[in-house]
């Protein structure tokens, strides 16, 4: 277990290297220069030096990489004289719009897309398995028919759409729910849960679908194996057979696709957050991509691709919890 996991790290700083890398290089064939735009209109050359120099962007792309690797771990410092800027680790650099650190704002954001990812997961988790699994094992009966013509259905709103809708049914015409403002958990948990209702009915209705369509077939499958007609025959209870050996084996393929979703979620979900005006990662990689922020950027994608990569080794960790075999 320790080999795999050492292999298993080792992968993963490669993979965020690489991220990295492809980053730094599209920011560097694209035509906008952060440094003219930080400037101004009406800027000297000797100006336009002088800042390219204080942000980094006077040296090779190799020693700008080089740099903000390091930097990631030990800190580093941008300018000279007084016009240094240290920045400690973890340094993801400044944000070319505001000079504020990017780590500093991406933990200023994460507890929201934190918030709405979990909650959200929570729900299409609960929503999808459990008519997953009664569609399963009522194959090919009008209840299975109906589950399943509502999960394509569900599956083919996007999730735009099914923001709107919620929005004007749950809180314009009956006034059920507030406006999602975020509360922090901490402050009021009943009000930060009631604001993000919503939300996470959004992310739930269109995930929960797919995940029924998955755990479904899943199931079917498991269903049908011969240690499930063993356990059968040895008289155990249904309940016993459906979720000790059935539900546990079925659920290798739903846990894959779930290290996914919640990895890409808790980077943010920029549409989601954008509609309910939620201030989470999400709206802040669109402001940034809508300024060539590059710094913020850059900063999101590799906290996104951490989260993704985290959790993909969390869930082939859980394989062998979860279906006994996989451990051989």
């Amino acid at each position: 277990m320790i080999l795999y996991l050492g292999r298993r790290l080792l992968g993963v700083i490669g993979v965020l290297l690489a991220i990295a890398a492809v980053t730094f290089v599209i920011f560097y064939v694209l035509p906008s220069d952060p440094a003219a735009a930080a400037c101004g209109k009406a800027c000297s050359d000797e100006r336009l030096e002088a800042i390219r120099a204080h942000m980094g962007l006077d040296a090779p792309l190799w020693r700008q990489f080089g740099d903000f690797v390091t930097g990631v771990f030990t800190g580093r410092t941008t300018g000279s004289g007084q016009y240094a800027l240290r920045c400690d680790f973890p340094c993801l650099g400044y944000s070319y719009e505001n000079s504020e650190g990017v780590w500093d704002l991406l933990v200023d954001r994460l507890p929201v897309s934190a918030s709405l990812a979990v909650g959200a997961a929570v729900l299409w988790l609960l929503l999808g398995l459990t008519a997953g699994v009664t569609a399963a094992l009522r194959k090919d009966t009008l209840t299975d028919r109906v589950l399943m013509v509502g999960a394509v259905a569900a599956a083919s709103l996007p999730v735009y759409f099914t923001s709107v809708l919620l929005i004007y049914g749950l809180i314009r015409l009956t006034g059920l729910l507030p406006y999602p403002q975020y509360v922090p958990f901490t402050t009021d948990p009943l009000s930060w849960a009631s604001n993000l209702l919503l939300p996470w009915l959004a992310l739930a209705v269109l995930y929960a679908a797919m995940y029924a369509r998955q755990s479904r077939g899943s199931m079917i499958e498991s269903m049908a194996e011969p240690y499930i007609r063993t356990a059968r025959a040895k008289g155990l209870p249904r309940r016993t057979v459906v979720v000790k050996h059935g539900l546990r084996a079925g659920m290798t393929p739903v846990l894959t696709i779930f290290g996914m979703d919640l990895g890409g979620l808790l980077a943010g979900a920029v549409i989601t957050e954008s509609l309910f005006g939620l201030p989470g990662i999400g709206r802040l990689f669109y402001g940034a991509l809508s300024t060539g922020d590059q710094p913020v950027i850059l900063g999101v994608t590799l906290l996104a691709a951490t989260f993704i990569v985290v959790a993909n080794l969390a869930v082939d960790l859980l394989y062998a919890v979860v279906d006994p075999r996989v451990r051989y």
